[in-house]
């Protein structure tokens, strides 16, 4: 844990602050090997520019963080006694006059008993900073993800092989639930989409019990496992039946967007120059006015993650870095086609992890 630490204590420094406080969540698990819950018991690690870390840790997860191995200070609380003592304690161990959080992370009751603590105290909203620490992925992490996603991958072919029309929406969630985890996942990324007909217009729809599946419907499918503590993120849209020389169309369209995605990743270029490629392609069709999101997001220990792929991001893409090539087309009251991929910036292009057909397939003909 000693060396993931540095990388904290190092960042304060850059960033002119006293010290970093960790939370549970990625950055958390990345730094100590460990996950813990997010409950109403605040646990927090504090590394310092200078000197040894400290934590507020719940008494009943001593045992657990016993397993981090933390080789600082460690005040601990009970229920009975309320967790502002803990911290006031751990002012009184570690003066600060400034402090760097996850402002996306941390919760506002912890942000509340950091600043009673320390009265007086600047908390820094240093989101970017501590999440672009994670940014490029390791080759272990990378095989990571790799594993997660041949698994989501060998759970679709199932799911496909069983889809009928008749069906509900929800029973194929559920087929698709069940294939993820024959198939090893140790979780979901997320909860699935899995969306027909009018649903499937609707980027982040749910699933309903109470809408048979049709021939000719389009059936989307977004989803991913969860493996080593990193996510898969797939979108695949087939067609039941068969497909109309219209869902033909947009499903070209759509199609050639997510392969100019992939051409035109490399490092140097940057998360705008991709999504302006991408949506160039859609914008130039005869369904530019079915455009209703950005190209993609980063992807690793969560499902969205940076770098965000979308016009007016700065953000250079660099070997390490993966994300998601996700373009859509959407008709409300009609269908919505979705093809996504997860694209790997290597030292000469990019490779997409996911390998799962692209082009158009009818089911249950």
């Amino acid at each position: 844990m000693a060396s993931g630490l540095a990388e904290y204590a190092g960042l304060a420094a850059r960033l002119g602050v006293d010290a970093v406080a960790i939370v549970p969540g990625p950055n958390f698990t990345r730094m100590t090997g460990r996950s813990f819950h997010t409950n109403e018991r605040p646990l927090v690690v504090v590394i310092p520019a200078e000197g040894p870390p400290a934590a507020v840790v719940p008494n009943l997860e001593l045992r657990s963080f016993d397993l981090v191995e933390f080789p600082g200070e460690v005040f601990d609380w009970r229920d009975q006694d309320g967790y502002q003592p803990a911290f006031d304690a751990l002012a009184r161990h570690l003066p600060l006059s400034s402090l760097a959080v996850e402002g996306q992370v941390m919760r506002v009751f912890v942000h509340h008993a950091l600043a009673a603590a320390w009265p007086g105290l600047k908390i820094v909203d240093a989101e970017r900073e501590i999440s672009a620490l994670r940014i490029r992925k390791t080759p272990e992490e990378i095989a990571a993800l790799e594993r997660a996603i041949a698994i989501s991958e060998r759970a679709l072919a199932r799911v496909l092989d069983q889809v009928r029309p008749g069906q509900t929406e929800k029973q194929v969630e559920q087929f698709l639930v069940q294939a993820l985890f024959a198939e090893g996942a140790e979780d979901q990324s997320f909860h699935p989409i899995v969306a027909a007909g009018d649903n499937s217009a609707r980027p982040h729809a749910s699933a309903r019990a109470d809408y048979a599946i049709r021939k000719g419907d389009a059936l989307l499918l977004d989803f991913g496992a969860r493996w080593g503590g990193f996510c898969a993120d797939i979108t695949r849209t087939v067609f039941v039946g068969h497909a109309s020389d219209e869902a033909e169309q947009v499903y070209d369209t759509v199609l050639r967007a997510n392969l100019r995605g992939q051409e035109v990743t490399r490092p140097g270029v940057t998360a705008h120059d991709v999504d302006d490629a991408v949506i160039s392609v859609l914008e130039a069709s005869p369904f530019a006015d079915r455009i209703r999101t950005k190209t993609g997001h980063g992807l690793g220990r969560e499902v969205h993650e940076a770098p965000y792929i979308m016009r007016g991001n700065p953000q250079v893409l660099e070997p390490g870095m993966v994300f998601t090539d996700e373009p859509g087309l959407y008709r409300v009251g009609g269908f919505g086609v979705r093809i996504e991929d997860d694209l790997l910036v290597t030292e000469t292009g990019c490779r997409s992890l996911t390998g799962f057909p692209r082009e158009l397939i009818v089911v249950a003909r």
